[in-house]
């Protein structure tokens, strides 16, 4: 794993077709994997599953560990006669081009209130067994993440550091006193994980049997309005008062003059080394059970940290505070026989990153875009990788490949269509034939550079905060054709598993 050639597509579940306004994990999850085995692909890779909070953004959810409600499929609930097909009748009116977060979870959320109802009133012994099991299984979160979103319903959504005192610094009897007054609520929301964990697991498991792996992401950081923030601030530095001492960014670049303030709640690195890394390593197993392979998000902050004091506007006047990534990865390598991990290491990155990362082996990624600034050279032009390495046409985070030539400089459309030999029609296969043929293990793609997509396109928009991974696939788009076309690429730079008589004729 990761150590061979392979490829993949990169594509978040809630970009997946369906009827009820954004992806789910139901009947298009497992075709989308029937579209990975026919183009001969090895990985699917995803965003972070969490709960999203404002912005919809899945780096910034209500917890590390629960699954994101909106992913829920429906219509498996019907199946689980917990709905009524009819049920679902007032939910067909979105564009289906755009997940509107809002419009979609105020639609959904008493459906899952009915099936709530519905599994209490009617579970057999054998739902309820499996039922509890589950929460046997989750407790060291579940009760936490629970408690947390049914007092933010009571409390108008308001963010943890907004409730009465009692509530923020957690006094007993205090938190005594509403467990009890939301104790319906809380159950709510244990179901819901449970509902999600069911039909994820499903999904994972079908990946599986056809012999595709699942890569997740972990943010380095976890949002600060969240249950792992409320319910464990020893481990983050707040003050008595629980207000963040800093928060996390990255210090002013080429990119920004003022750099980039991301305000989450940075950790106490000396508590916890003295709890063992117990938080990570709960943490990171949850991540293992969810996906086989795992990309740590903003990976330099394990050898050192952009700190801004809270209250800054922008991150200018943070510093950099160094911390002990190996002996957190030392503890990591004693804890879990394997750590299958991507390390993103995009940005300016210091030889003390570069020597963690390959001290324990994590390849990083590689960046096409990038590639291509025809005013310096740079280590992401495809002859100076190393093979343990994972390309990417782009990310989540970049234009697409089509938008980013539309908007390329002259002279660096020109080093693009000398370096690759190539002319402009369907540019976006260009640079996938140039990633798939790199010595790179392994090559990913956004589903949107596939299909050749402009900036409409787009996941994210770094610094921005509005009409963010809203984007959606369409069924048509996921056509044999297309399928065959990647196959091909992928057997003819020997990244896909093909039967002796599949290496003998690549035309397919």
């Amino acid at each position: 794993m990761l150590k061979e050639r392979a490829s993949g597509i990169l594509l978040h579940p809630t970009s997946l077709p369906g009827k009820y306004g954004i992806g789910t994990l139901g009947k298009a999850a497992f075709t989308f994997i029937d579209f990975l085995v026919l183009a001969k692909q090895q990985y699917w890779q995803i965003l972070p599953l969490g709960p999203t909070g404002v912005g919809d953004s899945p780096y910034q959810c209500f917890s590390a560990h629960a699954g994101n409600p909106n992913l829920i499929d429906l219509d498996l609930l019907v199946k689980q006669q917990l709905l009524n097909a009819e049920d679902l009748e007032d939910i067909h009116h979105f564009d289906d081009r755009f997940v509107d977060y809002d419009g979609v979870q105020a639609a959904r959320k008493p459906h899952l209130r009915k099936a709530y109802k519905s599994f209490t009133l009617h579970a057999d012994e054998k739902d309820k067994f499996l039922y509890q099991t589950f929460l046997k299984d989750q407790a060291k979160w579940i009760n936490d993440y629970a408690l947390f979103m049914a007092i933010k319903e009571s409390r108008k959504q308001k963010p943890w550091y907004q409730w009465e005192d009692a509530l923020k610094l957690r006094d007993p009897e205090a938190l005594n006193t509403i467990q009890t007054l939301v104790h319906s609520e809380t159950d709510f929301h244990k179901f819901v994980q449970y509902l999600f964990f069911s039909q994820w697991i499903a999904v994972k498991e079908y990946a599986c049997k056809h012999d595709v792996k699942i890569i997740g992401d972990i943010p380095l950081y976890i949002a600060l309005d969240s249950a792992d923030a409320w319910a464990n601030p020893e481990l983050f530095e707040f003050d008595k008062k629980r207000n963040p001492l800093h928060v996390g960014g990255v210090p002013p670049d080429y990119f920004s003059e003022t750099g980039q303030l991301w305000g989450n709640p940075l950790y106490r690195w000396d508590a916890l080394k003295a709890s063992g890394y117990r938080w990570w390593i709960d943490r990171i197993r949850t991540n293992l059970f969810l996906y086989d392979i795992i990309r740590i998000d903003h990976f330099r902050g394990f050898a050192a940290y952009w700190a801004v004091p809270y209250g800054e506007k922008t991150a200018i006047k943070g510093k950099w505070v160094p911390c002990d990534g190996k002996d957190f990865f030392d503890a990591m390598k004693m804890e879990f026989s394997d750590l299958p991990i991507i390390a993103e290491d995009l940005g300016v990155i210091t030889a003390d990153v570069e020597e963690l990362r390959d001290g324990f082996g994590f390849p990083g990624m590689k960046i096409l875009e990038f590639a291509f600034d025809s005013s310096e050279a740079n280590d992401f032009l495809p002859h100076n990788y190393t093979r343990n390495c994972v390309v990417y046409t782009g990310t989540h985070d970049n234009d697409t490949v089509a938008g980013w030539f539309q908007n390329a400089l002259a002279e660096d459309r020109k080093l693009v269509l000398d370096y690759i030999n190539c002319d402009e029609t369907d540019i976006h296969w260009s640079f996938v034939r140039l990633a798939w043929a790199s010595v790179a293990y392994t090559a990913i793609a956004p589903l949107q550079d596939l299909l050749g997509l402009d900036n409409a396109a787009r996941m994210n928009l770094p610094g921005t905060t509005l009409n963010n991974w809203r984007w959606r696939a369409q069924s048509f788009q996921f056509t044999t054709a297309l399928a065959i076309k990647l196959a091909h690429l992928t057997l003819l730079y020997g990244r896909g598993k093909a039967e002796k008589s599949e290496k003998k004729n690549l035309n397919l």
